[in-house]
C-alpha cells in the first residue's frame, strides 16, 4: 500500500508540473497525462481555455489523479483496497468481538432512564469516552437493537432501546 501511495504522490507531482507548463503556452498536458484526452486536446488548442481552465485545474488535479488511479485499478481487476475483484474473500481466523461490557453498561443505563439514552448520559453512566459510547451505540443501531431520534426541545440525538 505504501508503494501505491508513493506512485499516487508521484503522479500528483507530475500532474502539477504539467499544469504549470500550461502557463507557458502548452496547456492540457496534465489532462492528457491523467487520461482526459478530449478535454486535454481542447486545453491544448485553447491555451487551457484561455488560462481560466488551467487555474481551475490547479484545484481539481487531486480528484483527477484519484479518478485516473481508480480507473486503472478497475481495469487491472483490483478493488480500491487492493483486493482482486475476481477472487473470493476467505478468512483464515474468526475473531470474536470483545468489549461487550460497555454495551451491557449502556443497556443498563438505558433501562434506568426508561429505555432512552443520549451519548452524554452513556458517558456519565459508564465512564467511557464520547467516541467509544457513540461508536457502540451506532453499532447497536446498525444491528437493529436501537432506534435513533432527536429530542424535540433540545435537538439532542436520543437512542431508543425498544426492547426495554
Amino acid at each position: 500500500m505504501n508503494l501505491e501511495n508513493n506512485q499516487q504522490k508521484d503522479r500528483l507531482l507530475v500532474s502539477y508540473i504539467l499544469c504549470a507548463v500550461g502557463f507557458f503556452g502548452v496547456g492540457g498536458l496534465h489532462r492528457l497525462y491523467n487520461g482526459k484526452i478530449g478535454t486535454g486536446l481542447l486545453w491544448l488548442c485553447t491555451f487551457g481555455l484561455f488560462y481560466v481552465g488551467q487555474i481551475v485545474d490547479l484545484l481539481i488535479i487531486p480528484g483527477m489523479v484519484d479518478e485516473y488511479e481508480h480507473k486503472l485499478r478497475l481495469k487491472a481487476g483490483v478493488s480500491p483496497f487492493g483486493v482482486p475483484l475476481n477472487q473470493a474473500v476467505v478468512t483464515s481466523q474468526v475473531h470474536h468481538p470483545t468489549g461487550n461490557q460497555l454495551m451491557i453498561k449502556l443497556i443498563e443505563a438505558a433501562e434506568s432512564k426508561g429505555g432512552t439514552l443520549t451519548v452524554t448520559q452513556g458517558v456519565k453512566f459508564t465512564g467511557a469516552s464520547f467516541a467509544e459510547v457513540e461508536a457502540t451505540l451506532k453499532e447497536m443501531y446498525k444491528s437493529g437493537y436501537v432506534k435513533i431520534d432527536n429530542d424535540p426541545n433540545t435537538g439532542a440525538v436520543i437512542y431508543h432501546f425498544h426492547e426495554l
